[in-house]
C-alpha cells in the first residue's frame, strides 16, 4: 500500500502540461488599449466563466494607475483549437510606458507562459510573463545587445528548469545512465535532438499537436523505463532519448515561434540550465545509490517511471 502511494505521489509530472502557452497582443492609441488573448482549448476547458476568469487574471497600469476595462467578450475559435478573447481598456491620460501583471499560472498550471506583444505607434516590445516573473513594464524602446543576450538566454533557462515535466526528463536520463560516460553521452544526445527539433521544425507544414506531443514523450519515457527495467545491457539507450529530445524541443520550437527570440540565445540558456540541472540530480542520484544500495534502488526507480510515463500518456490520450 505505501509503495503504491509513493507511485502515485511521484507520477504527479504527468498532471501538469509540458506545453502551457498563451499568446497576447495589447495596442495602445493614447489613453486607450485593445488587447487580444489567445488561449489554447484544453487550458481553459474546465473554466466556468472564462471571459471573466482570463481577463481578471491580467492587469495593465501605467504610472501606478490600472486601466478601466471597458468592453470584452471570448469565443471560441472555428476549429476549436483555441479560445480567443478581446478587451478595450481606457487609462486617465495618454501612456508613455505600460506596465502589466499575469495570474493566467493560477487558473491554467503552474509553468504557464504568456508571451505578450505590445504596439504603440511604430513602436513595440515584448515580454514573457509566467510563475517566475508575473509582471514587467513596457518601455518601447530598442534594448541594447546585453539585454537582449540576458533576456533570451534567462528565457530560454526557465522553460528549460520551469515544469515539473521538464525535471521528469532529466530525471530519466540519470536513472537510465549506467556509468558517468554513458550520463554524458545520453546527456549530449537528448540536447542535439532538442536543437534539431527546435530548428527545423518551424520549417516543416507538419506542425504537432501539443497533446500529440506530451502523449508521445510520455510514452518514450515508459519506454526508456522498461528498457532499464527489462534490458539492463542494451546499447541503443542513447537512441531512444535521442528521440525523446527531438519531441521535447517541440516545446521550444513553439516558444520560439510565439517569442521571435534568437533561437542561439534561448537554446544556449537552455542546454546550461539543463547541464546544471543535470549534475545537481545526478550528485543527488549518487547519495540516495550509496545510501539505499540494498533496495535496488535503479529499479525502483524505472518502475516509477513506467507508472509516471504511461499514467501521462493515459491522461493526454483521455484530453
Amino acid at each position: 500500500m505505501k509503495r503504491s502511494i509513493l507511485f502515485l505521489s511521484l507520477s504527479l509530472p504527468a498532471a501538469a502540461h509540458m506545453v502551457s502557452i498563451s499568446t497576447g497582443e495589447a495596442r495602445l492609441d493614447g489613453a486607450s488599449l485593445h488587447y487580444q488573448l489567445r488561449m489554447p482549448w484544453y487550458e481553459v476547458a474546465h473554466v466556468v466563466n472564462p471571459e471573466r476568469t482570463l481577463l481578471q487574471s491580467i492587469e495593465f497600469s501605467s504610472g501606478g494607475v490600472k486601466a478601466a476595462l471597458r468592453r470584452s467578450n471570448c469565443r471560441k475559435l472555428q476549429d476549436e483549437s483555441a479560445l480567443q478573447c478581446e478587451a478595450d481598456y481606457v487609462f486617465p491620460a495618454p501612456v508613455d510606458a505600460l506596465d502589466v501583471r499575469s495570474s493566467f499560472h493560477t487558473v491554467t498550471v503552474p509553468n504557464h507562459v504568456h508571451l505578450l506583444r505590445a504596439v504603440m505607434g511604430d513602436r513595440s516590445d515584448q515580454v514573457v510573463l509566467d510563475l517566475s516573473f508575473p509582471s514587467a513594464s513596457m518601455r518601447f524602446r530598442p534594448p541594447t545587445f546585453f539585454e537582449t543576450v540576458l533576456q533570451q538566454t534567462t528565457a530560454g533557462a526557465l522553460r528549460a528548469a520551469g515544469g515539473l515535466a521538464q525535471l521528469l526528463f532529466l530525471a530519466a536520463l540519470v536513472i537510465a545512465a549506467r556509468t558517468r560516460k554513458e550520463l554524458i553521452i545520453l546527456a549530449a544526445m537528448f540536447a542535439a535532438g532538442e536543437i534539431v527539433s527546435a530548428l527545423l521544425v518551424p520549417g516543416l507544414t507538419w506542425q504537432p499537436a501539443p497533446r500529440f506531443v506530451e502523449s508521445a514523450a510520455a510514452l518514450a519515457i515508459a519506454y526508456l523505463a522498461v528498457e532499464t527495467l527489462m534490458l539492463p545491457e542494451a546499447g541503443q539507450r542513447w537512441l531512444v532519448v535521442g528521440v525523446l529530445g527531438l519531441l521535447h524541443g517541440l516545446y521550444f520550437a513553439l516558444f520560439l515561434a510565439g517569442t521571435g527570440y534568437q533561437p542561439a540565445y534561448v537554446l544556449s540558456g537552455v542546454v546550461a540550465a539543463e547541464l546544471t540541472l543535470l549534475v545537481l540530480l545526478a550528485w543527488l542520484w549518487n547519495l540516495l545509490a550509496r545510501a539505499l544500495h540494498s533496495f535496488r534502488p535503479a529499479r525502483a526507480a524505472s518502475a516509477v517511471l513506467l507508472v509516471t510515463g504511461l499514467g501521462w500518456f493515459l491522461l493526454r490520450l483521455k484530453g
